[in-house]
C-alpha cells in the first residue's frame, strides 16, 4: 500500500500539500491524521467527498509500501496516522521546514525555504506540465495565503506568488480563499484572543519588544495557535510568546510569533521538543511548574537574541547643517545644491535649535520674507533621538510626529540624521539578507 501523510495537527497548508501530492503520486492513498486545525474545518466540510482523505484505522492490516510526506519531515509529526506500524523501506518528503534531529531517516526530501509547502508542490507539478481542477486549485491558494499571512509574512519568496498566479490561472476562486481564511472562525477562539489581549505583559529586551501572556486554562482549546496568530497582528509586536497551562494535566503550551531578523523560532523551539519556522514555533511542555517554566523560557531570550539595530548603524554622519542667522534665501539655495529637502538649524556651540525644510522656505517665500534670518521660520518643535534608540521606535517617532528627518543627538550634539530614506534603505537591507539566505540554501541543497 502506498500513502501520502501530513503533519498530525493539519492545517491549511498541509491539507494543500496533500492534494497536490495527489497528481504526483496518483496510485497513492491520502489518509488524514485525526486532528484537523479550525482554520482548516470550514474547507475540510465543504470538500469532505472531494478529499477523499482515508482514515488511519483504514490502513489496519494493510502492508505499507511506500509513504510520502508533506508539510513535516520529523518522524513524530507523522506517528499519529501510522499507529505503531513501521516506517515503509521507500520514503519521499516535501517540506519547507529547516531539518531537525527529529528528521525521517533514509527518507528521500525536496526541501525548498518558500513561505509556503504547497508552493513546492506547484512548482513541481508545473514543471511537468501537470494542471490541477479549479477546486484542488482553489484549496492550494488557500493553503498558500494561509502559510504566508495573505504574503505579509518574512518568510514570502518570489516563488510563493508565482505558484498562486498559476493556480489563478487554472481557476482557483478567491473568493473561497477569502471565506477560508477567517482568522478566529470558533466563539471559544474569539473569547481567548480578549483574554489573550488583556493579559499581555510588555518587556524590553536587548532592545526589541517582547509581549508575552500567561493563561491557565482546565482543558485542551483547538485554535490556540490562530488566537496567537491574531494578537501578534493587532500588537505589531517584535516577539510574542503565549503560554496556555493545563494545571490538571501537568502541561506547558507555548506557542510563539517572531519578526525580529536574528531570532529564529525553530532553533530555540527544537531545544524545546517543539518545531515550526523561524517567524512561528510552538512545544509542549510536561510541567507542574508552569509559570516558573514560563519565566525560564522567556529568560532564554537574552542568550537568543542579538541587540536590537539602533540609529547608530543606519544613521547619517555626513551631515548638512544650516545657522540660524542664515537667510532664507541662502539657505533655499544651499538646500538645493545639496539636494536635500530639509536640514538641522544648527548654533556656534553644536546644539540643534530647529529644523527647516523646504515647506517652511515657501512659507517664507509667499510671505515675501526670504531675507530674514532662518530661525524666523525653522520649527523649533524638535523630535530628536540618542544613538541607542531603535529601529523600532525611530518608525515609531516618524510616524507618530509626521517628520521625516530624526537628528541624532548625544550630550547636546548633533551626531547624526536619520531620513525616512535611511530606514527604508535598512529596512530594504534586511529584506536582501534574508533572500540571499535563502538562495543560499536553495543552492546548497541542488
Amino acid at each position: 500500500m502506498k500513502i501520502i501523510v501530513g503533519h498530525s495537527n493539519m492545517d491549511l497548508d498541509c491539507i494543500a500539500s496533500m492534494v497536490l501530492a495527489r497528481y504526483l503520486f496518483p496510485d497513492h492513498l491520502p489518509v488524514r491524521s485525526s486532528l484537523v486545525h479550525p482554520a482548516a474545518r470550514k474547507l475540510m466540510n465543504l470538500y469532505e467527498e472531494r478529499l477523499g482523505f482515508a482514515a488511519a484505522a483504514d490502513l489496519k492490516g494493510q502492508e505499507l509500501e511506500r509513504m510520502v510526506v508533506v508539510d513535516a519531515r520529523g518522524a513524530e509529526r507523522v506517528a499519529e496516522q501510522l499507529r505503531g506500524r513501521p516506517l515503509p523501506a521507500e520514503i519521499e518528503v516535501f517540506d519547507h521546514h529547516p531539518a531537525g534531529p527529529d528528521d525521517i531517516p533514509g527518507a528521500f526530501i525536496h526541501e525548498a525555504p518558500f513561505g509556503a509547502n504547497a508552493t513546492q508542490l506547484c512548482l513541481e507539478l508545473k514543471a511537468r506540465g501537470l494542471a490541477v481542477a479549479p477546486e484542488d486549485a482553489t484549496i492550494a491558494l488557500t493553503g498558500i495565503y494561509a502559510d504566508t499571512g495573505n504574503f505579509t509574512h518574512a518568510n514570502v519568496r518570489r516563488e510563493d506568488l508565482e505558484a498562486a498566479a498559476w493556480l489563478l490561472g487554472l481557476g482557483a476562486s478567491l473568493k473561497l480563499v477569502k471565506d477560508f481564511l477567517v482568522p478566529l472562525a470558533e466563539k471559544g477562539q474569539v473569547v481567548l484572543f480578549h483574554e489573550v489581549l488583556s493579559r499581555l505583559e510588555r518587556r524590553t529586551i536587548r532592545g526589541h519588544l517582547v509581549m508575552s501572556c500567561y493563561l491557565e486554562l482546565e482543558e485542551d482549546s483547538q485554535g490556540l495557535g490562530a488566537v496567537v496568530e491574531r494578537a501578534f497582528e493587532v500588537e505589531n509586536c517584535e516577539i510574542l510568546f503565549g503560554f496556555f497551562f493545563f494545571r490538571p494535566k501537568g502541561k506547558l503550551l507555548v506557542i510563539a510569533r517572531n519578526s525580529a531578523e536574528d531570532l529564529r523560532l525553530d532553533e530555540l523551539f527544537s531545544a524545546l521538543g517543539g518545531g515550526g519556522h523561524r517567524q512561528a514555533a510552538s512545544a509542549t511542555l510536561r510541567t507542574a511548574e508552569g509559570p516558573e517554566l514560563a519565566a525560564r523560557i522567556l529568560g532564554c531570550l537574552e542568550q537568543a537574541l542579538e541587540p536590537a539595530p539602533t540609529a547608530r548603524e543606519i544613521m547619517s554622519t555626513d551631515i548638512f547643517t544650516i545657522p540660524p542667522e542664515a537667510s532664507l534665501l541662502a539657505a533655499s539655495m544651499y538646500l538645493e545644491r545639496v539636494n536635500h529637502t530639509g536640514a538641522p538649524v544648527v548654533d556656534s556651540s553644536g546644539a540643534v535649535v530647529g529644523f527647516l525644510t523646504l515647506r517652511d522656505i515657501m512659507k517664507g517665500r509667499k510671505a515675501g520674507q526670504m531675507h530674514v534670518p532662518a530661525r524666523n521660520f525653522m520649527s523649533k518643535r524638535l523630535v530628536t533621538a540618542a544613538p541607542a534608540t531603535t529601529v523600532r521606535e525611530i518608525d515609531e517617532l516618524l510616524f507618530e510626529n509626521d517628520v521625516g528627518h530624526l537628528p541624532i543627538v548625544e550630550a547636546g550634539r548633533l551626531v547624526g540624521l536619520v531620513t525616512r530614506g535611511d530606514y527604508l534603505e535598512h529596512k530594504r537591507g534586511a529584506r536582501r539578507r534574508r533572500e540571499a539566505i535563502a538562495e543560499g540554501i536553495a543552492a546548497a541543497q541542488a
